[in-house]
């Protein structure tokens, strides 16, 4: 399938994200947060870290153990204060000719690249086929790809992601939810492979978003084109513990036992959804789903008036206000929440 790159001409509030969606109150169904705080191990770790907190952030240790988690060498990872720093520091440090966005995806990618001055174009994914990867243009020199992709949930097949490789190009593949994926099937991350970059996050399985933990898995030169634009110290020491402590064998089985688990939660709700006559797009794998329906600005609002919040889908490029993002929860949060979607009249 070709897909035609068109440079951003529209009005998509690019810099909106699920956290706005949440208020006091509300169940919150808009932010793809698996768990609503770190469990216990993890706290006693960080805990017993904040008397280091005089001395300055060393990543040593913790660069080593995303390395030998993945299986690469340690030049080849890069700690970054979440997986959205990657995006800047990529956008800073890279002068690209055309650089592609695959919409709909998180925008932050975009955001990223306009605010470092580039142009940003295009291609589109269409809902009528699951939104199946598509071409880019054969000139762009910089594409950015989500897998699984937020907000569709869409895994691509590997292969196809591979596909997209060029010489003189940087491939740059999102995997901020990949290890909410049982097995973390069709990841690029234990490859090192010539112009991809991998991007990765632990705040999305661990309920840490507010410690700023990611990291980029790349060939040694971009990891260290991308470390000569990075702020001195922008990994805390705090986020450096979580690295090496989620890094370790025993947090690697639990994260796919919470895999599964999610995976069981998310059928559970697409069940419901479709029992409810409401269309689920394409083949969801993440811990969200993205939802189609008729007047879903206006059931958005009634759902924050019955005290759920999802996520608006205007706001991502390709997308419009007849989309809504469901984050996956426990079956319980999710049979209330879908009483109160029958009760906001989409039927």
């Amino acid at each position: 399938m070709h897909a035609a790159a068109q440079p951003d001409a529209d009005q998509h509030d690019i810099h909106h994200h699920g956290d706005r969606e949440v208020g006091e109150g509300l169940v919150d169904l808009a932010v793809n947060v698996r768990l609503p705080a770190p469990p216990d191990w993890l706290r006693a770790e960080l805990a017993a870290a904040l008397d280091d907190l005089a001395a300055y952030p060393d990543v040593t240790a913790a660069t080593e153990a995303l390395a030998a988690r993945h299986s690469r060498p340690s030049y080849e990872v890069l700690a970054t204060a979440g997986a959205a720093e990657a995006f800047t520091l990529i956008a800073t440090s890279f002068r690209p000719r055309k650089a592609v966005v695959v919409h709909p995806q998180f925008t932050e990618p975009e955001a990223a690249l306009k605010a470092a001055g580039h142009a940003v174009h295009r291609v589109a994914l269409s809902p009528d086929n699951g939104f199946r990867l598509a071409e880019v243009p054969e000139d762009a020199d910089l594409v950015f790809v989500g897998n699984p992709t937020n907000p569709t949930s869409v895994l691509h097949p590997a292969t196809d992601i591979l596909a997209l490789g060029r010489p003189g190009r940087l491939v740059v593949v999102d995997e901020a939810f990949l290890d909410a994926v049982p097995g973390e099937t069709e990841s690029l991350a234990g490859q090192s492979l010539e112009g991809f970059a991998v991007l990765r996050s632990l705040t999305k399985t661990w309920g840490i978003a507010g410690l700023r933990a990611g990291y980029v898995l790349a060939e040694k030169s971009i990891v260290d084109r991308l470390r000569a634009v990075q702020p001195p110290w922008s990994v805390s020491s705090l986020a450096a513990v979580a690295m090496i402590a989620c890094s370790r064998p025993s947090a690697l089985e639990e994260a796919e036992k919470l895999a599964i688990a999610a995976e069981h939660d998310r059928d559970y709700l697409i069940s419901g959804l479709q029992e409810l006559g409401v269309e689920v797009l394409g083949e969801p794998r993440g811990p969200f789903v993205l939802v189609r329906l008729p007047h879903a600005d206006r059931i958005r609002l009634t759902l924050r008036e019955a005290g759920f919040a999802v996520r608006r889908g205007d706001t991502f490029p390709g997308l419009s206000t007849e989309y809504l993002r469901i984050a996956v929860r426990d079956r319980e949060t999710t049979d209330a929440f879908l009483r109160a979607l029958l009760s906001a009249g989409i039927r």
